[in-house]
């Protein structure tokens, strides 16, 4: 039930749905006093939530560090967390990636590198429709045909969101690798929520954030003035890492 109402909540808190409403409002009620403004505030919406300057200075007191590999010691295992990384294609039977698949790539080359020595995929179905969709094995393919031994690939695939990620791992691994090094992969976005559930459910890890957004500031005035409707799924994002972290704190999941 917690996995659905989620997924419903995180759909109403969409900043476009919120233009979107404000916009149809002002429309239904043109002849109403405050349709102006209603419009007027779509208006303001839409610019404010496509704007890059603006989400990106959000995005920078959100994402955690980056890390070198260069720092890092060596580890028996990373955690690579899914979500939206890849599906199956049946009519072609081929993989079909998306987005955050530079946690995965990640930790290939980590463990290329020698830097982790078993790698520990954690991504269920994640979908609310596609339940038999689980993102985990399909990973665990694609990492066993670039040359990665079965033996040193573990997978959890039943966790949809970051709470089970860390119950299910840590229950994993203390079983299969008791008293381990671990290193946490995941987006730089994310990496403070899921840090905070791996702590709390005892398992020390040390990061390795991934798929940092922002980069260094800029001033040109196309990036500070000209709209981006691709900025509207940023937004989703940060809100979805915000409202996720207030409430994991409520139920005492970090």
């Amino acid at each position: 039930m917690f996995f659905i109402l989620s997924k419903i909540f995180y759909f109403l808190l969409s900043p476009l749905i919120w233009c979107l409403l404000l916009l149809l409002l002002g429309l239904v009620l043109r002849r109403h006093k405050r349709s102006r403004g209603m419009l007027m505030a779509s208006l303001i919406m839409f610019f404010v939530f496509s704007n890059s300057f603006v989400v990106d200075e959000f995005m920078r007191i959100t994402e955690e560090p980056m890390v070198s590999m260069e720092s890092i010691g060596t580890y028996d295992a990373g955690i690579v967390l899914g979500g939206g990384m890849v599906t199956y294609d049946r009519n072609f039977k081929r993989l079909i990636f998306h987005d955050n698949t530079d946690r995965v790539l990640q930790a290939e080359l980590l463990y290329k590198q020698g830097r982790i020595k078993k790698i520990l995929l954690s991504s269920g179905s994640g979908s609310l429709v596609f339940r038999d969709r689980l993102e985990a094995p399909l990973l665990k393919d694609y990492l066993v045909q670039s040359g990665i031994p079965e033996a040193d690939i573990l997978v959890d695939s039943t966790s949809d969101n970051t709470r089970e990620n860390a119950v299910n791992s840590t229950r994993l691994l203390n079983d299969s690798l008791p008293g381990g090094k671990f290193l946490l992969i995941t987006s730089a976005l994310h990496m403070s929520r899921a840090k905070g559930c791996f702590v709390k459910c005892g398992l020390q890890t040390d990061v390795f954030p991934v798929s940092k957004k922002t980069e260094k500031r800029r001033w040109d005035i196309g990036y500070l003035l000209v709209p981006e409707p691709a900025n509207f799924v940023v937004w989703n994002k940060l809100l979805h890492e915000w409202i996720g972290t207030i409430i994991y704190k409520i139920n005492g999941y970090i």
